[in-house]
């Protein structure tokens, strides 16, 4: 089973920037053939996609968060990032990691989620 473990979330003042962290604990894991993603939920709201990256490192942003996040990866450390910049009220919520592949017959996995809140 592969575990998806989070880290660097917090409390950050709006305009402030943070970086998100996501290792697959699992040896060995195929971590090239995983899409990497970060999605997010705020409280009362549906989890919504924030951020993907291929293997091949093809992103993909919401909207909401182009120009301000950047998603990453790196296949020795098996972790993908989300730096997060100029962070908005509205970033406020559970973000959570994700790693997906068609490849693997529709593999998915979920880390626990870390919560980010921008607040003053």
């Amino acid at each position: 089973q592969v575990q998806l473990v989070e880290s660097g979330g917090g409390l950050v003042q709006p305009g402030g920037s943070l970086t998100l962290s996501c290792t697959a604990t699992r040896n060995p894991f195929n971590f090239y053939v995983f899409l990497m993603g970060w999605y997010r939920q705020a409280p009362g709201k549906q989890r919504e996609l924030v951020a993907t990256i291929t293997g091949s490192g093809t992103t993909h942003y919401a909207d909401s968060v182009k120009g301000r996040f950047t998603i990453s990866r790196d296949h020795v450390k098996k972790s993908v990032y989300l730096q997060m910049n100029s962070l908005k009220s509205e970033d406020t919520a559970a973000y959570y990691c994700n790693a997906y592949s068609q490849t693997l017959g529709g593999r998915d996995y979920w880390g626990q989620g870390i919560q980010v809140t921008v607040s003053s």
